[in-house]
């Protein structure tokens, strides 16, 4: 101990850590204080950088913010310092440059550095279908099959054609192919692919329809039972899924539908076998010229009119006479509806060349059998 006065804090007389220091240029002159009170008005404010135990890496701003922002130099990336003797300056972190007023906007790189950025686009939601991609960009969502599917469809068509002149069991043999592709074509048409279970499904009632007509000797009911047997089978197997609940009306309404549109395409089965040959004829005339480079409303006037002709051909052939032509016309009308389905939806090929191949031909099968039927 002395008796000297304190020099600094409890008596420490040596380098005092806030003892005041000579301000910086620029800096208000502090005045020493010894009353806390008074101390308060003129509380020191540290505005210099600090020392970092450990670097810390750079916080990237907004790119609008630095789309035009100047290079900085190696002291950049630590808020604008150098460290004096290093031939650097020190300046204030956040003085930056202005960006300019009219500058258009840039696309970032796109060599790897930086993640880049494609075109807009409208295909962000997953849940969106083609068909409304195709209005939001301005697309039409009805695509016809091409002149491929229609002859595929005619070549099926023809080959119902004739074999139905020879008889029933050899009518089998194109109808259960047209069959298997309408049972797929429609799960395609409505994106469910693959569907195993609901293409099978579909496909067994429509073999089982095709027993069932040849065992009963071809009496329409066996047609209607199988449909009603179906349909409740499709009930319950999705009531067994553990989907969500409109994945699951989905899926049932998908293989209702296919399931129908199979087992109804065996009325070719059950129909006159002169109504068959007319009919089938036709549909495979009319396919053929829908698919011609023409306006919509002309080529479906004139595909009518070709399918009428040729109804009235065959049925000059067979026993139909002229009434194979009203035959032809009608059998042409429900082909081109089942045409228009499968261009719905903004469909692939892979639809063209299944559902667009079988659903003329398949949707053509009730007005076969009921038109033979009232002109035979």
């Amino acid at each position: 101990m002395t008796d000297q006065p304190y020099q600094g804090y409890d008596g420490y007389d040596g380098y005092d850590p806030y003892r005041q220091q000579p301000a910086p240029q620029g800096w208000p002159q502090q005045q020493p204080y010894d009353d806390p009170q008074a101390a308060q008005p003129y509380t020191q404010q540290w505005q210099g950088q600090t020392w970092e135990t450990q670097v810390q890496p750079p916080v990237a701003p907004p790119a609008e913010e630095t789309a035009y922002m100047p290079s900085q130099g190696a002291g950049a990336a630590y808020g604008g310092y150098q460290e004096p003797g290093w031939g650097g300056t020190q300046a204030p972190a956040h003085a930056q440059t202005p960006a300019p007023a009219q500058a258009p906007a840039q696309t970032p790189p796109t060599d790897g550095s930086e993640p880049g950025y494609g075109p807009a686009t409208v295909a962000g939601n997953a849940r969106i279908t083609d068909a409304q991609r195709a209005r939001l960009e301005g697309r039409s969502p009805i695509i016809e099959p091409g002149v491929q599917p229609a002859g595929l469809t005619a070549l099926l068509g023809l080959l119902l054609a004739g074999a139905a002149a020879i008889g029933p069991y050899a009518l089998v043999v194109p109808l259960v192919a047209l069959q298997a592709v309408t049972a797929a074509g429609w799960f395609r048409l409505n994106g469910m692919w693959p569907a195993r279970q609901g293409i099978a499904l579909a496909f067994a009632g429509a073999l089982t329809a095709d027993v069932a007509l040849l065992a009963s000797g071809r009496t329409p009911a066996a047609i209607l039972g199988t449909l009603g047997v179906w349909v409740l089978l499709a009930l319950v197997l999705q009531l067994r899924s553990h989907a969500d609940p409109d994945e699951r009306m989905y899926g049932l309404m998908a293989t209702v539908a296919s399931a129908a549109l199979a087992i109804v395409a065996s009325g070719y089965l059950a129909s006159h076998g002169d109504a068959v040959t007319v009919g089938a004829a036709s549909v495979a005339v009319a396919v053929l010229v829908r698919a011609l480079p023409l306006p919509t409303p002309a080529s479906v006037a004139v595909s009518l009119l070709a399918a009428a002709g040729a109804g009235a051909l065959a049925g000059a052939l067979t026993g139909l006479g002229s009434a194979g032509a009203l035959l032809g016309a009608g059998a042409a009308v429900c082909a081109l509806i089942g045409h228009r389905v499968a261009s719905y939806d903004y469909p692939s090929r892979f639809v063209h060349f299944t559902a667009g191949v079988a659903l003329p031909l398949a949707a053509a099968a009730p007005a076969v059998y009921l038109l033979g039927r009232a002109l035979v």
